[in-house]
């Protein structure tokens, strides 16, 4: 409709029928259980990446995403962008802005409303189901189920809250979200959100919302009543796709700096535990951004590293709650689409997921050489995250969040391991405000006896960084969500919210 040849998406299990993107967006994920991936990806040459340089964050989302949502008209694409970056809800105008440092440049992804890189597409993703659901013509109630391991889903309520025909659910584990994103989630206000407690991990609640979608006899009693599922963690496209533009932002910014030249490859390291950002740095290089290799950073929960190293993804192992609480997980839905990628065979995914359900784990080594080819690993551990946070701010006054940290001592990692030079960017996805107390505490704070607010002010006070409005405001919101469910009583929350 845009003028691009039109894109039809299809899932990596191969037992669902084709659609466009509208209704992948819908539907979220695939009648089979698989995720929907594009069944083309467009390729661009260096002159449509050399022309991004002038073009503001916005103007290159619409280029980037107009080669993939092909059903959606330009109009309505510029509509939703601009909903979601625009009006002040990011605090920095170049919504992605690179970050010069001594060592490696940092791509900040939390300049938007919930203060996580997950605003950069969970902004979009709200604006892009609302179209799509008027484009097709829609009648029913749209149930967004979310997992999350403390971005993902305030992000979510924060994109959704109020948004018409479109309820919102999150489970969280209990325990496993830093204190400001329990409060974040919490104080959600909007008629149409609601935020549950689930008693266990991070993995739980994800496998427990995976084992929902499933259920189709569980699906028909919603349909039932007029409502269907969707979800809003990055197993949607439309929450994958928005990711892929700040890749080549970054690079533009680059050239505009005159840091590289166009054709010029550059590295990039992220960390990821649903391998749903480092994914999308793919789908960049395989659309012909130059990207030498994508760094997969990881904390103790370092399933993806050895994955990447040995071919082999095994869930079983312990489970570590970590100072960088997003990448504690150990079920990476993401590597789905990847393993389709680099096989194209169905049959195959289909099998190693099932193995994956079954006994805990599957071997995939015949890709080990396509996974070298892309990708290189590495981990940190909390004692190593608290070292680079305070390195790092010794060196250059720049203070980084944990996760960002684990990210920045696997690019030091890559580079000394390997020899190469080649530029690096380090993706940094949450503000260190969001992780007052373990911030402060690798700079060698002792801060147990202060509250959460007078953390944020101690670490203003070290690091100068202005500390987020809505984060700041928390000190005085209400808490307006209290539920709480045992691992098997999440199909009765859903039945309970989606009649409230």
């Amino acid at each position: 409709m845009n003028g691009v040849k039109e894109l039809k998406y299809s899932s990596t299990r191969g037992k669902a029928a084709s659609v466009a993107s509208a209704e992948a967006i819908i539907q979220g994920l695939a009648a089979d259980g698989g995720l929907f991936v594009p069944e083309e990806i467009p390729t661009v040459d260096l002159a449509f990446i050399a022309g991004m340089r002038q073009l503001s964050y916005e103007e290159r989302a619409a280029r980037i995403l107009g080669l993939f949502l092909t059903d959606y008209t330009s109009e309505e694409l510029a509509g939703c962008i601009a909903r979601a970056y625009g009006g002040g809800k990011f605090d920095d105008v170049r919504i992605a802005p690179v970050h010069a440092l001594k060592e490696f440049p940092v791509l900040e992804l939390w300049h938007g409303p919930t203060s996580a890189f997950k605003d950069m597409a969970l902004q979009l993703l709200p604006q892009l189901l609302q179209t799509a659901l008027k484009k097709t013509g829609e009648d029913a109630e749209i149930l967004i189920l979310v997992a999350t391991s403390g971005d993902t889903g305030k992000a979510a309520l924060e994109g959704f809250a109020d948004v018409d025909q479109i309820k919102i659910l999150v489970f969280y584990p209990t325990g496993g979200v830093s204190k400001i994103q329990n409060l974040q989630m919490c104080t959600q206000k909007g008629r149409n959100v609601a935020v549950v407690a689930v008693k266990g991990n991070f993995d739980d609640a994800q496998n427990g919302v995976k084992e929902i979608f499933s259920d189709k006899a569980f699906g028909e009693k919603l349909a039932a009543g007029n409502v269907k599922l969707s979800s809003a963690n990055s197993i949607n496209w439309g929450r994958l796709v928005p990711q892929i533009v700040y890749y080549f932002s970054a690079y533009a910014d680059l050239l505009g700096e005159r840091s590289i030249a166009a054709g010029d490859a550059v590295n990039f390291t992220v960390p990821t535990g649903n391998f749903g950002n480092i994914l999308a740095g793919y789908y960049a290089k395989r659309m012909g951004l130059p990207v030498g290799k994508l760094v997969c950073a990881s904390n103790a929960n370092n399933v993806l590293t050895d994955f990447l190293q040995t071919g082999i993804y095994d869930r079983k192992r312990d489970f570590y709650q970590t100072m960088s609480p997003s990448m504690d997980i150990l079920v990476s839905s993401n590597l789905e689409r990847l393993l389709y990628h680099l096989t194209e065979d169905t049959a195959q995914v289909a099998a190693w997921m099932r193995e994956l359900t079954e006994t805990g784990s599957y071997d995939a080594s015949v890709l080990l050489p396509q996974l070298r080819k892309h990708f290189w690993a590495a981990f940190a551990d909390d004692t190593a995250t608290r070292a680079e946070i305070r390195t790092v701010y010794e060196q250059t006054k720049y203070t980084l969040d944990p996760h960002t940290a684990v990210a920045y001592r696997a690019a030091q990692d890559y580079r000394r391991e390997t020899g190469d030079e080649r530029p690096m960017v380090v993706l940094s996805t949450a503000s260190p405000y969001k992780f007052g107390a373990s911030v402060l505490h690798a700079l060698g704070e002792n801060v147990a006896e202060l509250d959460e607010f007078t953390q944020m002010e101690r670490l203003h006070a070290r690091s100068g960084m202005e500390i987020p409005a809505r984060l700041a405001a928390l000190r005085t919101a209400a808490v307006l969500h209290k539920g709480v469910c045992e691992k098997d009583g999440m199909r009765a929350a859903v039945l309970s919210f989606a009649k409230a």
